[in-house]
């Protein structure tokens, strides 16, 4: 076999441990050895194709959200297409940026729920690089998204849409996560490590509905101070 055949494989193999193991111990609690273990390698290999744990993990998350990115990209440029110009549903939107993601629990090939879990976990408690690193990686897709929720709401100010967009990713990072902290906050029995595409598809059947309830929820009644009310208020002169 060939040395251009070897090196793919074991590259894939790298990866495909680092991204359980980081789902399962957390970046900290993941070591170098603990990586090489589970992909049958040695610590000059992984040095050769990442050169450092924090280089792995951001490739981890890039080989995944290359086509994550994609394909949301490719849906909201479908659908502005098909609208001819008009805005488009709300509850389109939500589908194409977090139905898109969840769907990727289906499908082991794009990393199944071990890659939700992973990202969810990730994103609750990002490392400061990481945080960058996200931030890189979703610019142009959050911003893309974010103007078509501006055009699909056009009464809502846009203050209110990017806070909404925020708690919804929050949302969206708890559920994928798996993590058991809000049921030592609640004291509610929740079967939170499914895994497999039933996992994705019961996380979507619930969570999904929820964002859009959320999202069409009636905007916030904000107390006004007496200044502002003076400020606000026409005159008599008027």
């Amino acid at each position: 076999m060939s040395e251009a055949r070897v090196q793919p494989d074991t590259r894939e193999r790298i990866l495909d441990a680092a991204e359980r193991l980081f789902m399962e111990s957390g970046y900290e609690g993941t070591s170098m050895r603990m990586i090489t273990g589970a992909a049958g390698v040695n610590l000059a290999a992984v040095n050769y194709h990442f050169g450092s744990k924090e280089a792995l993990l951001r490739e981890v998350f890039r080989r995944r959200l290359a086509w994550l990115n994609r394909e949301r990209l490719r849906l909201l440029d479908e659908m502005e297409a098909q609208a001819k110009g008009e805005p488009l549903k709300p509850s389109a939107i939500l589908e194409a940026f977090f139905g898109t993601l969840l769907h990727m629990g289906t499908d082991e090939s794009l990393g199944g729920m071990t890659f939700l879990r992973l990202l969810g976990r990730t994103l609750t408690e990002p490392a400061d690089f990481i945080r960058t690193f996200f931030a890189g990686e979703y610019a142009e897709v959050v911003d893309r998204y974010k103007r078509a929720l501006f055009r699909a709401l056009p009464d809502v100010p846009h203050e209110e849409i990017i806070w909404r967009f925020h708690l919804m990713l929050g949302a969206m990072s708890y559920a994928i996560a798996g993590t058991d902290a809000l049921q030592v906050v609640t004291g509610c029995e929740l079967d939170l490590n499914n895994e497999g595409p039933r996992a994705a598809e019961l996380l979507s059947a619930r969570v999904m509905p929820f964002l859009l309830g959320g999202l069409r929820a009636p905007l916030p009644q904000f107390a006004v101070s007496p200044q502002q009310t003076r400020k606000t208020e026409p005159s008599k002169a008027a």
